[in-house]
């Protein structure tokens, strides 16, 4: 470590690091020493990190990139030449195949700077990251609290301020669950706007979204905008710096797919956002949720994601000549594929005309409106154990709905979505507020977020357990 203190480093989004750099105040070498630091101090407590490796990154020189020097960790789902790709199994423990991606060459070609990994749920199929293969992953807004999942150890990594920024991916709300309980930004963008992150298949590979987990608003889009596909199905963006003057027609409502009701203290998050919106504004309107079935949506969602896991262990074992067995993955993931094979391959098109006509049925609210407000998750940042892969099956099920029901619509729809760091619980536990937009709408979002960004700010919120909080004591 140099002489020089660089504590103040923590504080600071990844742009503002950048900076540092690119105005010679600082070296990239010194904000990766500044991130082992932290890393030294929080690691122990948080558990976000695996497959680090510092001693490959020091030799080598970022790119000239608007985020040249500053440090990540991309999610282990995703494929990164040098480091373990476990995606938190068993299975994978010993997995160092990790091919070139699109999206991996863009993300080195922004300068960031890969230091390692962040931790996953097993596949990453589960709201809370807790696994057999890397263990738990604790919230620093509560060491007994989960970071959610799947992406709980970006979210985890950020919140307690290893890194500023760190990639993630969603599913059916895997940023923005985690971001909601960790008290950040997390943005899905719409279906195919960023580059390809890994090869996949139709179904299940269609409804996730590469992005990010941030503290501020501006890192996200910068993020975007040096990720996002070259001759893609939507006009690139670029970098979207700043709020519109633009008032918003906001349609709002809190029953989730399943009929269910979040929980009092979420309801007043909820609450708090619609007046927040109508001051700025914008005209917010209570409207009827839209009539999904949230058992059959479920079902569906988790029949793909079996199919999904099925196809993948048939894979393994045709190249090693054995077939993968039961303790090589967790409870759920096994059950799930169970569940899959009993009912056999014809279900998946079942799959495909249940999810044709729930996003029939969402996307009509935005003919007479711009954005949909709902709550991010229905009931508080919920305690390690409560969605272990050891739960039995159907009782994991059902409190995976309970808890997670308003975001996977906007994978199956494709719609962006972004959870927003809004309020916080009378125990101070983070509480997201969700917005989302119709189907290539990702300007309209990141123009809110500013504006809401700055009428309540956030950034300055740390959690008890983070690294500007531990070095106050």
């Amino acid at each position: 470590m140099t002489a020089k203190n660089l504590d103040f480093l923590a504080r600071l989004d990844g742009i503002a690091q950048a900076e540092l750099v690119a105005r010679g105040e600082l070296s990239a070498s010194e904000l990766l020493d500044a991130c082992a630091t932290r890393l030294e101090r929080c690691e122990p407590l948080i558990h976000a990190a695996v497959s680090l490796d510092f001693p490959r990154i020091r030799a080598v020189q970022p790119a000239d990139g608007p985020f040249k020097g500053v440090p990540t960790l991309v999610k282990d789902m995703f494929p990164y030449p040098g480091l373990r790709w476990s995606m938190g199994s068993r299975l994978f423990a010993q997995n160092m195949h990790a091919p070139v991606t699109p999206y991996g060459e863009q993300l080195d070609r922004s300068g960031l700077v890969v230091v390692g990994k962040s931790a996953t749920s097993e596949l990453g199929l589960l709201g809370s990251t807790e696994t057999l293969q890397e263990g738990v992953t604790h919230n620093p807004w509560d060491l007994s609290r989960s970071a959610a999942g799947s992406s709980g150890g970006a979210a985890a990594a950020v919140a307690a301020g290893i890194v500023p920024l760190a990639h993630a991916n969603d599913g059916g709300g895997s940023i923005r669950i985690p971001a909601s309980v960790c008290g950040l930004f997390g943005f899905k963008p719409s279906r195919d706007r960023t580059a390809v992150a890994y090869p996949g298949g139709p179904d299940f590979s269609a409804l996730v979204s590469d992005h990010c987990v941030t503290r501020s608003v501006r890192d996200s889009a910068l993020f975007l905008s040096v990720t996002e596909a070259q001759g893609g199905p939507f006009p690139q963006l670029g970098y979207v710096r700043e709020a519109s003057s633009k008032r918003l027609r906001i349609a709002a409502f809190t029953r989730t797919a399943m009929g269910t009701e979040p929980v009092p203290e979420v309801r007043r998050a909820f609450d708090e956002a619609v007046a927040l919106c109508a001051a700025l504004g914008h005209e917010v309107r209570a409207v009827e949720a839209p009539a999904l079935d949230g058992a059959v949506l479920g079902d569906a969602f988790f029949m793909s994601a079996g199919a999904a896991m099925a196809g993948l262990i048939g894979m393994i074992a045709g190249m090693r000549g054995a077939a993968v067995r039961p303790d090589e993955l967790e409870p759920f993931t096994w059950a799930l594929i169970q569940k899959f094979q009993r009912r056999g391959a014809s279900v998946l098109e079942d799959v495909r005309n249940t999810f044709a006509r729930a996003v029939t049925s969402y996307l009509r609210v935005f003919a007479e409106c711009d954005v949909v407000l709902t709550p991010t998750i229905g009931e508080l940042p919920w305690r390690l154990g409560h969605l272990s892969p050891l739960v039995a099956y159907d009782e994991l099920m059902a409190r995976t709905a309970r808890a997670v029901g308003y975001t996977h619509i906007h994978n199956i729809a494709g719609c962006p979505g972004m959870s927003v760091p809004l309020h916080w619980s009378d125990e101070e536990l983070p509480v997201g507020v969700h917005f989302a937009a119709n189907v290539g709408g990702d300007e309209t979002l990141l123009r809110l977020a500013y504006e809401l960004e700055a009428a309540r700010p956030w950034r300055d919120r740390w959690a008890p357990l983070s690294f500007p909080r531990i070095i106050e004591r």
